[in-house]
């Protein structure tokens, strides 16, 4: 038996839908939604907004409100350096770094037999299109560090290698500010592969 209307419970079940959102917490956000009328019109508003206007870039399928993103329409980034990332959202993490001035390639996931994504499910032969068509010296692979990941890099590096093109991996092992002690093998291990001269 449910105690709340119809319509609310509704509300709750579409709210727990969302990644990271459980059950109180959708419960707590619907009873929020309700209690602010503005709000609720506001939020109503935004998410049809974005629903209409919001698409993937024709060139590298980031989100964009235009065909071409604002990071491809850039004439000043470096049109020579690529990094290639499973989403759209880990271009905003590489960029809010300020160290990485290339273009980007959004793959739309990563290879997971297990959840039936094989390759052909991914923006793959579009980033081979795109490298035949321009000059590129680097493509760097900012997938995640993970088993999905490490299988889709390691597929992209088989196809990227014979291009000639130099293909790099982003390093991965310990945060700053951690603690050796509490690192598990596998990023202790990584972080040691991946030293670098000082």
């Amino acid at each position: 038996m449910s105690y709340y209307p119809k319509p609310l419970e509704n509300l709750i079940n579409e709210l727990v839908k969302l990644p990271s959102i459980g059950a109180k917490t959708a419960q707590r956000l619907a009873l929020h939604i309700l209690s602010q009328p503005d709000d609720a019109k506001s939020l109503a508003a935004a998410l049809l907004e974005a629903r209409q206007n919001v698409k993937l870039c024709r060139i590298c399928f980031n989100f964009s409100g235009a065909d071409i993103c604002d990071i491809c329409a850039d004439k000043s980034r470096r049109r020579d350096i690529y990094c290639v990332v499973e989403e759209a959202k880990d271009i905003i993490a590489i960029e809010r770094t300020g160290f990485f001035q290339g273009l980007y390639h959004v793959l739309g996931g990563a290879i997971a037999p297990m959840e039936g994504v094989g390759p052909e499910k991914l923006k793959i032969p579009e980033l081979l299109e795109r490298l035949k068509k321009a000059p590129v010296d680097e493509v760097i692979l900012a997938t995640n560090p993970n088993l999905e990941g490490e299988a889709t890099a390691m597929y992209l590096a088989k196809l990227l290698k014979p291009m000639g093109i130099k293909v790099t991996r982003i390093a991965s092992g310990l945060p700053v500010g951690g603690d050796l002690e509490y690192a598990d093998e596998i990023t202790l291990g990584r972080a040691l592969e991946g030293r670098r001269d000082l």
